[in-house]
């Protein structure tokens, strides 16, 4: 069994700010064109996510695969629903405000 110690959390943390401050000097800079700079957000955004996965809710696959398996596909369809609720809204509106 894997102890989650100090260092775990240090780890997650370094990497997670590491992984934030990235795209902020890269939007601040102005160092990438608009399309690679969305890009390297969207890839910072996901490896974020698995970072805090792994270091501070200490999910991986070898211990219950099932439960794990379980959350992941519940926390997906609560941020589809979120982001895709949102959009769909903004788009909404949009439309109502062109007309």
């Amino acid at each position: 069994m894997e102890r989650h110690g100090l260092a775990t959390y240090l780890i997650g943390f370094v990497l997670a700010v590491v992984l934030t401050a990235i795209p902020f000097w890269l939007v601040a800079t102005h160092a990438l064109p608009p399309q690679r700079l969305l890009l390297v957000i969207g890839i910072a955004a996901v490896l974020q996510v698995l970072v805090h996965l792994r270091f501070f809710l200490h999910l991986n696959f070898t211990t219950t695969p099932k439960e794990n398996l379980l959350a992941l596909v519940f926390t997906a369809l609560l941020i589809f629903i979120m982001v895709g609720g949102s959009f769909w809204i903004m788009f909404d509106l949009h439309q109502r405000m062109m007309s």
